[in-house]
């Protein structure tokens, strides 16, 4: 842990000398002592301090500076650090002010100049003063603050890529005391929200994820001008492909357009992954795998999305959204699927303020004693609905079937069974959300006798199904009427195949029309939608991208 700070000014350059030099020869071990001649330096600093998350024990401070009396400096530091103790530097002459300021602004202490022998008039004054500043000193948060509106889409879009990406942070909702304080010291306003500080102190206003991505460090572009293998979307496919990829010698980049781990990096419990016997999260699975493919050698981009795939002799050039251009011998599909969106009246006003698609572990702690809605009957929606289960009052599934029997793993109805506060809403449906600036009421269709209730609704969470995300794919590559990409032996029934495939063999079982691009994943037409089964594609592609390139 940092250590607190003794914070010293005097414009007096010798009497700080002096005084900096006593507080450092006792003191040094447990705190860092700070010093200036300026009342101005100080302030400035003590702004970057409190948004660095540092922490001032103690302020000792001359009474007479030309800049600013040390009685008002020393109100004006309480605005940033309210519970340290306040010390003041006074010759004799100066005594009857001090006494005024102990009732005034609550002064702990004066020190007459000199103070001369330390031991006896300086260190027993000070060390009780520490001891008991120490008996009521609770740690802040060192790390990324966010400040913003709870139920604002900007807010919950920054939250999912901090939470996606494992960074840790402090949220801090707008209408809090500490976030007034924040926002006061800061001078920021409702417009320039959500805003970032982060723990080097640099604040950032309405940041764009991009903008969070390069300031955490996340690589925008690529290092080498050409690759072996380019891998587009992290999942689980994606990165089970980076491992062996990375890890066979290729020269291996990796692109991932929001977060990694794909929609089982949103997951809060994966329970049925070999060698688990305990289960583990989505973001865990995900952590373990980056750390992995990075040690491996695989570059990676993020965020960054590829609008395009252009063919030149054996080689491909990937086309990212901001028109930079990645040169690579072979590519691997694995964008994996997005949730499909629910079109019912009011969906889309409140998504992000209130309705969630997937995004539970990252909005959990807002449905604290709160009535959550679920949409959804397979795995996702059962994980989420145990999830959530934990933080509130009630969790409703909705389904329009009659029973979860053929969409959901028996152990996690077992489970939901189990817990008094999930209830199962059969056979019905949501015909509209109502709300003002966030989502208060649903309205629910009962399937059978077609009734309807509205009911006060705190969150919604939509599990739906899903969609590949493969719009950006042009005509060239393959998909079925649900566009999922056609790959191996299927490709031979499809229309135009033969008018695309430009190569005297036939395609290997996870390539796509175009020799040299694979894909691997959910994103693959007659794919499992199992974690396992999406590792086991991501590794056997590599090994049909050696294939590839022995031919080349």
């Amino acid at each position: 842990m940092d250590q607190p700070i003794i914070f010293a000014i005097d414009d007096d350059p010798q009497v700080l000398r002096a005084i900096t030099r006593d507080l450092k020869n006792h003191y040094r071990q447990d705190y860092r002592i700070l010093s200036t001649t300026s009342v101005k330096e100080a302030l400035d600093s003590l702004l970057e301090l409190k948004n660095k998350g540092e922490v001032v024990a103690m302020f000792v401070s001359d009474q007479r500076m030309p800049e600013m009396e040390g009685i008002d400096f020393l109100c004006k530091a309480l605005t940033f650090f309210p519970h340290a103790k306040r010390v003041l530097l006074t010759a004799y002459a100066d005594t009857d002010a001090a006494i005024k300021a102990i009732n005034d602004v609550k002064l702990d202490y004066y020190l007459t100049k000199p103070w001369d022998p330390p031991e006896e008039k300086l260190y027993p004054v000070i060390t009780d003063m520490l001891e008991d500043w120490q008996g009521h000193y609770r740690p802040d948060f060192k790390g990324i603050k966010v400040i913003g509106y709870q139920f604002s889409p900007k807010s919950h879009d920054i939250k999912e890529f901090l939470s996606g990406y494992l960074v840790p942070y402090l949220w801090l909702d707008a209408n809090s005391e500490e976030a007034k304080k924040l926002s006061g010291l800061n001078k920021l306003d409702a417009k320039d929200l959500p805003a970032i500080i982060f723990a080097d102190g640099t604040l950032l206003k309405t940041p764009t994820v991009k903008d969070i991505a390069t300031k955490i460090g996340l690589s925008q572009s690529a290092k080498n001008e050409l690759y072996d293998v380019v891998i587009i979307g992290a999942g689980p496919a994606g990165l089970a492909a980076s491992v062996y990829g990375s890890s066979e010698g290729l020269k291996t980049l990796l692109i991932e357009r929001k977060v990694p781990g794909g929609q089982a990096g949103t997951s809060s419990r994966i329970e049925n992954y070999l060698g688990f016997p305990a289960g583990l999260s989505g973001a865990d699975l995900t952590r373990r795998a980056i750390t992995q493919s990075t040690r491996f050698g695989t570059d990676f981009l993020s965020p960054q999305s590829v609008k395009e795939i252009k063919l030149k002799d054996n080689y491909k050039t990937v086309v990212m959204d901001d028109n930079t251009e990645v040169l690579t011998k072979s590519v691997v599909i694995t964008t994996g699927v997005d949730y499909r969106q629910l079109t019912t009246p009011g969906i889309e006003k409140f998504t992000g303020a209130g309705i969630y698609y997937g995004a539970a572990m990252t909005e959990a702690a807002s449905c604290k004693d709160a009535n959550v809605y679920i949409v959804g009957g397979g795995n996702s929606a059962g994980q989420a609905a145990m999830y959530l289960s934990k933080f509130a009052k009630q969790v409703f599934i909705m389904i329009r079937k009659e029973s979860l029997a053929a969409t959901m793993s028996s152990y996690l109805i077992d489970q939901i069974g189990g817990v008094s506060n999930i209830t199962l809403m059969p056979c019905t449906e949501i015909t509209e959300a109502k709300g003002e600036s966030r989502l208060h009421q649903l309205v629910i269709k009962n399937l059978d006798n077609g009734e309807s209730s509205t009911v006060d609704a705190d969150a919604l969470y939509i599990f739906i199904g899903a969609k590949p995300f493969t719009d950006w794919l042009g005509k060239a590559v393959i998909k079925n009427d649900k566009g999922f990409v056609e790959t191996g032996r299927d490709l031979n029934s499809c229309q135009d195949f033969e008018k695309i495939w430009k190569s005297n063999r036939d395609p290997y079982l996870l390539e796509t029309s175009i020799p040299g691009i694979f894909a691997a994943g959910d994103v693959r037409a007659g794919a499992m939608n199992r974690v396992a089964s999406a590792v086991g594609e991501g590794s056997m592609a590599i090994s049909f991208v050696h294939k590839y390139l022995a031919e080349i």
